[in-house]
């Protein structure tokens, strides 16, 4: 199996993080000057108008305790995702936007509006967790088992419990992260 690749620049890592965190701040900034007008931009279950909530729920934030919350672990998370390979950010953001709101929108309570990068940021969770499992490369497997001793317990959060808490975005994010992880696992 080949070893995943570490990528040496830091600086480009920085810039794309960076870039994805100003883009957040600046939706979070405008969502408070138009007193959260652009927050009906989000996931809405079950409605055709709601389905373009799974490209902009990941940037809309409801408060700022919410963007906050959400911003250190996208970094954070982020980051241990390009350690494996810096294009591989991409692709599972993607592929954990999509997943994550195609479930909010299926099983989200009807009425409801689905916003926040914690979907993605459980598809990096999943993606960290079991790329290990799939690659079966040592820095790979170290850096799973890293992120499920340290970040293990916010697997927690796929589960229904605090209500105005999206756990089905959390479920399809973190499932998104999986099918990821195992795309890669021959690379």
């Amino acid at each position: 199996m080949e070893e995943p690749r570490v990528t040496n620049g830091l600086g480009n890592q920085m810039k794309i993080l960076g870039t994805a965190l100003l883009v957040m701040w600046f939706f979070f900034i405008i969502s408070w000057l138009t007193g959260g007008l652009v927050l009906a931009l989000g996931v809405i279950p079950r409605t055709t108008i709601g389905l373009r909530g799974i490209l902009f729920a990941p940037v809309l934030h409801g408060s700022l305790a919410h963007i906050l919350a959400n911003s250190i672990p996208f970094a954070i998370l982020g980051w241990m995702v390009m350690l494996r390979d810096a294009r591989h950010f991409v692709t599972v953001t993607l592929v954990a936007m999509l997943s994550s709101g195609l479930m909010a929108w299926l099983l989200g309570a009807s009425g409801s509006v689905h916003v926040g990068a914690s979907g993605v940021v459980f598809g990096y969770l999943g993606f960290l967790m079991l790329s290990g499992w799939y690659s079966r490369s040592a820095l790979a497997i170290l850096l799973s088992l890293v992120v499920s001793v340290v970040w293990g317990s916010v697997i927690l959060g796929v589960m229904p419990g605090q209500a105005g808490i999206s756990w089905q975005a959390h479920l399809g994010g973190f499932i998104g992260g999986v099918v990821a992880a195992r795309a890669y696992r021959q690379r």
